[in-house]
């Protein structure tokens, strides 16, 4: 602030303290609109007010002079301190130039050096380059001489031996041949031999491995299914009057229901297993209920229908989960859930297929292949039994066909489900670990309900058929009597006949035989020849 004006504020306040009148004094006043002045009427006490307002003055002079000094010693410092900081900064700038023109002194160095070193190096190739250019003409020389050598030798030998060169290779060529193609036998037939060894012996270690490591219970399963009742008189209620309510449930539920003099049971027969599981149910609700009459008999049965469709559905998903494969469609996990109420030759079919289901997933670890992926091939192959019923064809058929419909893609999945009974050519190793593990698990002790004795009848009746003819020198029957090896004489028969005498064979087994399934018949027509080294 100006000090002038502060003195002038300080007069105005003591004439104000002494005279009771105030006077206004402007000094560049932003004030526009007019002031009064008033005069004090005391000449003294103006005298008295100047002098105070002078010594005012002075005062406000010399603390205004003090400012200032102060002013200026501040900016002197700051001016002083700013310096200290721009001399520090340009130190640490001058500091970094010359550390950076010491790295670049040093990079020029390495890049001189690297100079020298690669001049160096290309000095020594281009001596290289000339002791190669040398040596490829001394070599180009020797080889020019070795020509003319070989040429001159050559001439000489066609002069002694008679012959020209192109007789002279034919004959070489042709000896080699001989000596060549017999090695080369040799050779493979050892191989051949060594192969088939460790074939064996790993297949049957494989097998054993698969065969320890799971060991599954058996079951067999009835035909038919019996209904306890609490006492003889429920036969009748179950009868009806007239024969209605039996009647009723026979068409319902498409089962026979036998009502005998068997005392406290009621016998339930069918075909198809799910059926006759679903009367067995219903009928065992209709007795525990006691109202047994036709509209009755329609409301249980239509809800135990509803249950075992969710029941066949629970036991697909839990048989995927046993084999741990990825969840396939849900159609298919609900044709899986079927095959618990079928069975082969007393096998419960669903149990088999999670049996194979891990037999192909130990063979396919010991082989280094996808377990998972086998595990998968070896559940599905028999799906088609589920429907097979439903569809024409076989069951292997009928299963790829149904599982390429539901969204199957694998070709390995589809290939085994239809070639694990050779139906088809079978070019996918994980076609024969599910027909490997599909033949142990139907071979168990105790798997399928069938005596010893009839199983070694069947397969001698079916072998003797194939014996019968004359052409035939011996006939096997293998896969548990679902093929049929015949060998045929080779003199006496020709590569036309064999296939007439196959034909022939599977006409002769349908005609005389009673068998489950199909048979595969393979005719073998081979000539050898034997010699001996003496």
């Amino acid at each position: 602030m100006d000090p002038l004006l502060i003195g002038g504020l300080v007069v105005a306040a003591v004439l104000v303290s002494i005279g009771g009148t105030y006077l206004v004094v402007r000094r560049s006043s932003p004030i526009s609109h007019p002031v009064p002045l008033i005069t004090a009427p005391d000449p003294e006490a103006l005298r008295l007010a100047a002098a105070r307002g002078e010594e005012l003055i002075e005062e406000s002079r010399r603390d205004a002079d003090r400012i200032v000094r102060d002013a200026e010693l501040k900016a002197r410092d700051e001016a002083v301190r700013r310096r200290e900081e721009l001399s520090r900064e340009l130190e640490l700038a001058r500091a970094e130039v010359r550390e950076f023109e010491r790295r670049v002194e040093k990079r020029e160095d390495a890049l001189e050096q690297q100079h020298r070193e690669l001049a160096r190096k290309d000095k020594q190739l281009d001596a290289a380059r000339e002791k190669l250019v040398e040596r490829e003409s001394a070599l180009d020389h020797k080889a020019r001489h070795l020509d003319e050598l070989v040429e001159t030798e050559t001439k000489r030998l066609h002069e002694i031996s008679g012959l020209s060169r192109d007789d002279a290779q034919k004959l070489l060529l042709e000896r080699l041949e001989r000596e060549l193609a017999e090695e080369v036998a040799k050779k493979i037939r050892q191989h051949e031999e060594r192969v088939k060894q460790q074939a064996e012996a790993t297949a049957r270690e494989i097998v054993t491995i698969a065969i320890q490591r799971y060991a599954a219970h058996q079951t067999a399963g009835a035909t038919v299914s019996t209904v306890d009742i609490p006492s003889d008189d429920m036969k009748g209620r179950i009868i009806g009057r007239e024969g209605r309510n039996i009647r009723t449930f026979e068409k319902l539920t498409g089962v026979d229901v036998i009502v005998d003099d068997t005392p406290g049971v009621v016998i339930v027969s069918a075909f198809d297993n799910v059926r006759r599981e679903i009367a067995r149910i219903a009928l065992t609700k209709l007795i525990q209920d006691g109202r047994i009459h036709p509209t009755r008999i329609e409301e249980v049965v239509a809800e135990t229908q509803a249950e075992m469709e969710k029941h066949i559905q629970e036991l697909g998903t839990k048989a995927v989960l046993d084999a741990d494969v990825p969840m396939p469609h849900e159609k298919l996990v609900y044709l899986l859930g079927r095959l618990r109420f079928r069975t082969s030759y007393s096998q419960n079919v669903l149990a088999h297929s999670v049996e194979v289901a891990h037999l192909c997933g130990i063979m396919a670890s010991e082989l280094g292949l996808s377990a998972q992926l086998a595990r998968r091939c070896g559940l599905l192959h028999d799906v088609g039994k589920a429907a097979d019923h439903e569809m024409e064809g076989g069951h292997p058929k009928v299963g790829a066909e149904l599982a390429k419909r539901y969204g199957e893609t694998s070709k390995e999945v589809l290939h085994a489900i239809a070639g694990h009974h050779d139906d088809i050519t079978i070019d996918n190793i994980y076609t024969v670990l599910v027909a490997s593990a599909d033949a142990i698990s139907a071979s168990r002790p105790g798997a399928r309900r069938e005596t010893l004795e009839k199983y070694v009848k069947r397969l001698a009746d079916l072998e003797a058929v194939a014996c019968g003819f004359p052409e035939v020198d011996h006939a096997f029957a293998i896969q548990a009597g679902r093929e049929l090896r015949v060998l045929a004489n080779a003199h006496r028969t020709t590569d036309a006949d064999a296939v007439r005498i196959c034909r022939d064979i599977a006409r002769a087994i349908e005609q005389q035989l009673d068998y489950p399934g199909e048979i595969k018949v393979t005719v073998i027509r081979e000539s050898r020849a034997t010699d001996v080294a003496k």
